[in-house]
């Protein structure tokens, strides 16, 4: 199963509070920080919900 590199490359200042609390709990903290997690339905469904605060590639 492949992994999903996703890093933040929009702050969160003045989001809702819910989309903060997606970009805290996938281990994003600041502009530019990376985290690679594995490729299932509920990873992409918490970046579906930030998709406009993050860029999402294919992790080897």
């Amino acid at each position: 199963m492949a992994n999903l590199k996703i890093t933040l490359v929009r702050s969160v200042i003045g989001r809702p509070q819910k989309q903060r609390d997606v970009v805290k709990a996938l281990g994003l903290g600041r502009i530019s920080s990376s985290v690679v997690l594995p490729d299932n339905a509920a990873t992409r469904g918490a970046v579906a919900k930030i998709n406009h605060l993050v860029e999402v590639s294919i992790a080897e």
